[in-house]
């Protein structure tokens, strides 16, 4: 029972009226912020698309609409987008891992299947 539990958490989460940060650490201790984009359901996995944003320009407000401002972490002309998986803690929270390469790939097929006029 503690996949349905899972999934309807993350139900949930997609569900949320709010936008969802993410803050990644890289291995030098800087942190990087994300707008959570789209989750995409690969077998039992799900996955989400983050996209980078600029937290300076963003507001701090409960209405925050950051997804509105996915292309300004531009620094150098591309998007800054990646690929996680969406794992849970003891408590229930998201904790956004890496994916191995086999689940990235998958992930990156269902995500141009689902939205097919964002290829390029």
């Amino acid at each position: 029972m503690e996949k349905d539990i899972k999934n309807e958490e993350l139900e949930a989460m997609q569900e949320e009226e709010e936008c969802a940060i993410v803050v990644l650490t890289d291995e030098q201790g800087v942190e990087h912020y994300f707008a959570e984009e789209a989750v995409i359901p690969v077998g039992d996995k799900n996955f989400a698309v983050l996209v980078g944003v600029d937290v300076e320009d963003c507001c701090e407000d409960e209405e925050c609409h950051c997804h509105e401002h996915e292309h300004e972490a531009e620094d150098d002309g591309e998007d800054n987008v990646i690929i996680a998986r969406i794992d849970f803690d003891e408590n229930g929270e998201p904790i956004y891992v890496g994916p191995t390469d086999e689940e990235f790939e998958a992930a990156k097929k269902a995500y141009t299947e689902m939205f097919p006029e964002d290829e390029e």
